[in-house]
């Protein structure tokens, strides 16, 4: 009788190998030794010397046997040949070898296709919100047969070829006896039914592409760039799976006086020298209608007054944004004769503005 080699040995590992270094190790050499892959002499004696290690150091029970007493703690395990071996080592041959555990699943529900799509707002519309209703076109389930593909009144038959399991089984021999492998079946594609006489609209499809009318409702305070979804708006779920959802993304149009800044309005507010200088009252457009402004004597370009709770609503909260009002004072391009004289008088009053000194 042969002499049986250490199992760590076999698998080239130390003694304290862990669990996960044990497994990637028999991966490897059943891959270099399985004989449906090496057909070198001793090939199949060196796979099973290799499983036989395996199927020992992968369960923590026979491990610790083995480590204490050696192949006399386990070698009853293997009195009954293949009929003692763990399906965990058979789950793991089966991975290495043919790419997945054997299972095929029947085709399930899935979620429908989510859409997209774009809508265009003023700078009003967004800051206040709107309502705004698109056509869009979506895959939905045929009204007639409801998505079973079959004409009504006419039920489907069992697939014989899989006998309505939707699946085919093949059964493949190796060393350890045979395993079964499942597919989805070509002929009912999964369904385990077959149709005798496809439904006259959607002609066998179960679904039919239509335009639909749908009312969006923009939030107040939505920007540039923001979406909206519709949840269920989407097209139609297969095999019972839920409608996907519609994405409707925003775009603001620029306005010709008003500019965003996070929930604040920007706007420039003209003044000529004289009302700048002596000051005055003035009415100022804002998104809530015009508001009052008193501008203090002798205001520069560039300062900002601020109106609280005349900007654009919070999209996620309650409360407004400001509107920043900016002062620019304008320089007349031309002047009338008057104008000039009047204004060489003003000039001869007023202090002369010299450069500042530049260090130079």
């Amino acid at each position: 009788m042969a002499i049986k080699r250490d199992y760590y040995e076999v698998l080239g590992l130390p003694r304290d190998a862990s669990a996960e270094d044990i497994k990637k190790a028999f991966r490897k050499l059943a891959m270099q030794y399985h004989p449906d892959r090496n057909h070198d002499t001793g090939a199949s004696d060196k796979f099973k010397e290799i499983n036989e290690a395996y199927e020992v150091l992968s369960d923590d029970d026979k491990r610790a046997a083995y480590d204490r007493y050696g192949h006399t703690g386990t070698d009853n395990l293997f009195g009954r040949g293949f009929e003692g071996f763990d399906m965990g080592g058979f789950g793991d041959i089966f991975e290495a070898f043919f790419g997945g555990t054997g299972k095929t699943k029947r085709q399930t529900a899935r979620r429908g296709n989510d859409l997209k799509y774009n809508i265009k707002v003023t700078f009003e519309e967004a800051a206040l919100g709107c309502e705004k209703e698109i056509e869009i076109a979506r895959t939905e389930l045929c009204a007639t047969c409801r998505g079973t593909r079959s004409k009504p009144g006419v039920q489907p038959v069992r697939c014989p070829s899989c006998n309505g399991t939707g699946q085919i089984r093949h059964v493949q021999r190796s060393l350890f006896g045979q395993f079964i492998n499942t597919a989805v079946c070509s002929d009912c594609q999964g369904e385990g039914t077959l149709i005798k006489e496809f439904c006259p609209d959607c002609r066998g499809a179960g679904y039919q592409k239509h335009k639909r009318r749908i009312s969006v409702r923009v939030p107040s305070g939505i920007d540039d760039g923001n979406g909206i979804r519709l949840t269920g708006e989407g097209e139609a779920g297969y095999r019972g799976g839920s409608q996907g959802n519609l994405y409707v993304m925003v775009s603001v149009k620029p306005h010709e006086y008003f500019k965003r800044e996070d929930d604040n309005v920007i706007f420039e507010l003209p003044v000529n020298f004289a009302q700048a200088a002596l000051g005055c009252e003035l009415e100022v457009p804002t998104l809530h209608g015009a508001s009052k402004l008193k501008i203090p004597s002798g205001s520069q370009t560039g300062r900002v007054f601020r109106l609280k709770d005349k900007g654009i609503p919070h999209l996620h909260g309650g409360g407004r944004g400001e509107q920043l009002v900016v002062l620019r004072v304008i320089t007349p391009e031309s002047l009338t004769k008057e104008q000039r004289r009047l204004f060489e008088e003003l000039s001869k009053s007023l202090d002369k503005i010299k450069p500042k000194d530049n260090g130079s």
